[in-house]
């Protein structure tokens, strides 16, 4: 999957934070779970880490196995031992600029909860746009009980692919990728989530494997431009794989790769729809027009007003 940061309503690269990091030596433990909540706040304050107070009541329920009507509940009694333990741990790796999925080892995407990998990008809010509007388009013209044929190229996690599985029941779909890290951590969730009966995953370079017709093609493919990578934020430029965001040039070598090889695997009527970078709907619309796809409407836009999801129809026989 493709990369978005954002910070508040304003997509943004960054130029590379210098984060002190400070000793975690305190321990938590004696400590009420409010006032560890609260200590951990203040250090991740400190830290100049934009969302402590969110992150540090994240991680003190991961570490106690506690909701947030439970960290209500449980606000005044003591932190033992073992929790302390886990806490700091969480704490030194916040405070390194890890993000707060990568220490929980899962993100919620589409209601979903995804287990993540080393091989697989973080699934971003603005990712779900290219649902939404896989879903608004198919809903639009389907039977219901068509058995709809969609592949996710360059899957990762697997999250596009199974929340549209989640939203059509009727749907079976395949999702490849490059890396076998990522596919073994797709299939994970698939089988965790009870998707196991209607999705496959397949190794190899964008859709080289795949064969048939497909009714829907979805993508987040890399789209970072290569001199951007080195300005991108610490939290993506030191955890997410290089290979899912490094997009060339100008950010489009995935789309010229994998364009082509969609619109001669689409099912008469059938859709490609891909997630854009900032600035890339045109050109992407273009490269859709010289493959044979008609592009049906405007590009779909994310939350902050940024063209994010761009589809492109095969014409019917």
């Amino acid at each position: 999957m493709g990369p978005c940061f954002r910070r508040g309503d304003t997509e943004m690269v960054v130029a590379p934070r210098q984060y002190r990091v400070p000793r975690v030596t305190d321990s938590f433990t004696g400590q009420t779970v409010d006032t560890a909540r609260r200590a951990l706040t203040a250090r991740l304050k400190a830290a100049a880490i934009d969302s402590a107070e969110l992150d540090a009541r994240i991680l003190v329920g991961a570490a106690l196995g506690l909701d947030l009507t439970g960290l209500i509940a449980a606000a005044a009694r003591p932190v033992n031992p073992d929790e302390s333990m886990c806490l700091e741990d969480f704490a030194r790796r916040r405070l390194a600029a890890e993000p707060v999925a990568r220490i929980l080892g899962f993100k919620e995407f589409w209601g979903l909860p995804l287990q993540l990998s080393a091989a697989t990008l973080v699934p971003r809010p603005d990712t779900e746009t290219v649902v939404e509007l896989a879903l608004e388009l198919g809903r639009a013209e389907l039977p219901p009980l068509h058995r709809l044929r969609i592949a996710d190229i360059g899957t990762g996690s697997g999250a596009i692919l199974l929340a549209l599985l989640s939203e059509l029941p009727e749907a079976c779909g395949v999702g490849t990728d490059i890396s076998l890290a990522a596919l073994q951590t797709a299939r994970s969730n698939a089988a965790r989530l009870g998707f196991t009966p209607r999705a496959a995953f397949i190794a190899c370079d964008y859709a080289a494997a795949l064969s048939g017709d497909f009714d829907l093609i979805v993508s987040n493919p890399p789209y970072i431009r290569s001199a951007d990578i080195a300005g991108l934020a610490s939290e993506v430029r030191e955890y997410d794989p290089p290979a899912a965001l490094d997009g060339g040039a100008d950010g489009l070598d995935a789309y010229r790769a994998l364009i082509p090889q969609a619109a001669g695997l689409l099912a008469p009527r059938g859709r490609l729809i891909v997630e854009a970078g900032l600035g890339q709907s045109g050109p992407i619309q273009g490269l859709m027009t010289a493959a044979g796809l008609m592009p049906e409407r405007p590009p779909k836009a994310d939350l902050a007003g940024v063209p994010r999801a761009v589809a492109g129809r095969k014409a019917p026989r």
